[in-house]
C-alpha cells in the first residue's frame, strides 16, 4: 500500500479546518451533525458480527470495535473540555494516551453497546448543552497542553462533529470494501 493510499484511508474525509470567522450556520450544522450521530453510527454497526467488529479499518490500524470504544473515550474527553473551558479563564486541560487507551482491555474486548449507549447519552447532554451557549460562549477557550494551542469552543464544536464523521467513515469504508453493506 503506498502512503498516498494510506493517508486516504486514515483520512478519508481529510484533516479538520478550522477558520476563526466560521459563521453560526456552520456552528449549528456541525451541532446537527453530533446530534445524529449516535443513531447513524449504531445503524451503520448494528449487524456487524464478532469477526467483522474484530476486523481492523486499515493495516496496522484499530477494529471496529476498538474504533467505537475510541470514539466514546474520546467524545467524553470532548465534554470535559467544553466544561472547563465555559467554566474557567482558559485552563490546561488533561491530554490522554489515545492509543493505550485503544489498547486496554476494554477497548479491545467490551461489547459495543456499552459505548453506543454511552455515546448516545453523551451526546444528548453535549448537544442540550451546545444549542444553549451564547456567542461569548462560544469564544471561550482552553489550552491544549501538548501544544500549548488556545482551542476555543466554537472549534471543539468543529472537531468533534469532524471526528464523528472522520471514524464513521472509517467503519463505512471498510465495510463497503469488505461488502458487509
Amino acid at each position: 500500500m503506498d502512503n498516498s493510499n494510506l493517508e486516504e484511508i486514515k483520512y478519508p474525509i481529510g484533516h479538520f479546518v478550522f477558520f476563526k470567522n466560521m459563521s453560526d450556520n456552520q456552528v449549528l450544522e456541525w451541532i446537527k451533525v453530533l446530534e445524529n450521530f449516535p443513531s447513524k453510527l449504531s445503524a451503520l454497526t448494528q449487524k456487524l458480527t464478532k469477526e467483522q467488529l474484530d476486523t481492523p479499518y486499515r493495516p496496522e490500524g484499530w477494529t471496529v470495535r476498538q474504533l467505537i470504544h475510541h470514539i466514546a473515550d474520546s467524545h467524553h474527553h470532548s465534554y470535559t473540555r467544553f466544561k472547563w473551558a465555559l467554566t474557567e479563564d482558559k485552563p490546561v486541560i488533561k491530554a490522554y494516551e489515545e492509543k493505550d487507551w485503544a489498547n486496554e482491555f476494554d477497548a479491545r474486548t467490551a461489547p459495543i453497546e456499552i459505548s453506543l449507549n454511552y455515546i448516545t447519552a453523551l451526546h444528548c447532554k453535549i448537544v442540550y448543552m451546545l444549542k444553549g451557549l451564547t456567542k461569548l460562549d462560544l469564544d471561550k477557550c482552553y489550552v491544549h497542553p501538548e501544544n500549548n494551542k488556545t482551542v476555543s469552543v466554537k472549534e471543539n464544536i468543529g472537531k468533534y462533529a469532524w471526528h464523528s464523521n472522520h471514524h464513521y467513515a472509517h467503519i463505512e469504508n471498510l465495510c463497503n470494501r469488505m461488502g458487509w453493506l
